[in-house]
């Protein structure tokens, strides 16, 4: 087996430079990451990069294997990878030394108490938790709910001829999707939205990778007051199920242990929707073509939500440290390695893909894609994204006769400009403005 580390040809970013590119910090890998991530492919899936040693994993086949084995590969630094780094040196250890290093201080890191970064069997308890929510009940019950808040977030947004998508529909419409699944009384769904403004920047190209806290912490204290509040006074509602839940060896969990995977939840659904629904609007609003397509035949939606996530995946990637030496796609990975799983790699992958720069909407198996993750962490939320994707997708073709990239603001349509989240961990849009041409007002299907 061998070590593949980054080939010295270098070229401008966009043509596919590797060799001292910084990876995780370079402004080129903003815009368009897509050329570097094929040359890096190209040499090889598993492919170690130069500036901070992390092995950057492009392969579809070679993503499954590190995802699909999580003995070997913990989940401690998911959220974190190279920065800062993890607490104590692992480099020269062998397996046995790099677990108990692991487990010794694991705890250390930044967001160890998030699920994203628990290991089995400690995630496969915890994950539970969430269980007597996505069920599909709830879900439908859910999409109901989602139909009605669409025509509600619309309205003013159509009636004004169109604006900035992300925060005037995006953002409060995911938000209180999740709100209510969650079970977050109607009444308070105000205060939520009001508190909550913002993007989560994971990984910021200014060097600060750290999670603006005051959001999060808001979540915290306002799901505490409802657990506590269902505890002491159970009620017929969701948010009673999951504050009455249990771990699956019957014990009741500490309010924290629900209040931090709500929160979870609420937190990493609300940013990923976002990113997936501006980037489906902006594939349609750019291709008047397939705007007709999908209002003659809506049935196409589906496939054309999956190919979205295929092509632009909202989460990049996150990353692994490997407890023991093993080797990946052939090439060598030494216990302490730390890794990416470069999901949006992953998913233009010609071995599995055919074409994959190119957005098809009638993709035949647009829906292999792995823009939720797979494995033990897969994404619980994925019916819920879909869901939403194909709600608002389904509303705007019903309620428009025409949409358009908003030329002033983001240029004519052959010189445009796009503002993207300065993230290593986040692909999609700052901000989408669009025009839009309302159609005659009609009575809703749904």
């Amino acid at each position: 087996m061998t070590t593949v580390d980054s080939p010295e040809t270098a070229t401008s970013p966009t043509e596919g430079r590797v060799a001292d590119l910084d990876f995780f910090h370079d402004d080129a890998l903003i815009a368009d990451p897509y050329p570097v991530l094929k040359r890096m492919r190209d040499t090889s899936p598993v492919l170690r990069e130069p500036v901070h040693g992390v092995m950057v994993v492009t392969g579809y086949d070679e993503v499954l294997a590190v995802v699909g084995d999580p003995e070997t590969f913990s989940s401690c630094n998911s959220t974190t990878g190279p920065m800062p780094g993890f607490p104590v040196p692992l480099e020269g250890l062998d397996g046995a030394e790099v677990s108990a290093l692991i487990d010794a201080h694991r705890d250390e890191l930044p967001f160890s108490d998030q699920l994203p970064s628990f290991d089995p069997p400690k995630h496969t308890a915890h994950r539970s938790l969430l269980s007597r929510l996505i069920t599909p009940k709830r879900l439908k019950e859910n999409e109901e709910f989602m139909w009605r808040l669409a025509d509600r977030v619309l309205d003013p947004f159509l009636a004004g001829g169109g604006g900035e998508f992300i925060g005037q529909v995006g953002s409060p419409f995911a938000l209180l999707v999740v709100a209510d699944l969650l079970g977050v009384p109607e009444e308070d769904h105000g205060e939520l939205a009001a508190k909550l403004t913002g993007d989560v920047a994971l990984g910021s190209t200014d060097g600060d990778t750290s999670m603006e806290h005051a959001p999060l912490e808001y979540l915290y204290r306002r799901f505490t007051d409802y657990i506590d509040d269902r505890r002491r006074a159970p009620r017929g509602d969701v948010m009673t199920e999951m504050a009455l839940a249990t771990f699956p060896d019957g014990s009741t969990p500490e309010v924290i242990d629900v209040v931090r995977v709500a929160a979870n939840l609420f937190s990493a659904g609300q940013e990923t929707t976002v990113r997936l629904l501006s980037t489906a609007l902006q594939l349609l609003a750019e291709d008047t073509e397939l705007q007709g397509r999908l209002r003659r035949a809506p049935e196409g939606i589906g496939n054309f939500i999956e190919e979205t996530l295929r092509f632009e995946s909202p989460i990049k990637g996150d990353f692994r440290l490997a407890r023991a030496a093993t080797t990946i796609g052939g090439v060598d990975v030494p216990a302490g390695t730390t890794l990416m799983v470069h999901y949006g790699a992953a998913n233009r992958d010609p071995r599995h893909f055919e074409n994959p720069d190119a957005f098809d909407p009638d993709r035949p198996n647009a829906r292999r894609h792995i823009g939720f993750g797979r494995g033990v962490h897969s994404c619980i939320g994925a019916p819920l994204a879909r869901a939403e994707g194909r709600v608002i997708i389904a509303r705007l073709l019903e309620r428009t006769t025409e949409i358009r990239i908003n030329d002033a603001v983001h240029g004519p349509v052959d010189d445009r400009h796009y503002g993207f989240v300065p993230t290593y961990i986040l692909r999609g849009l700052t901000d989408i403005h669009v025009t839009v041409d309302p159609a005659q007002p009609q009575a809703t299907t749904q």
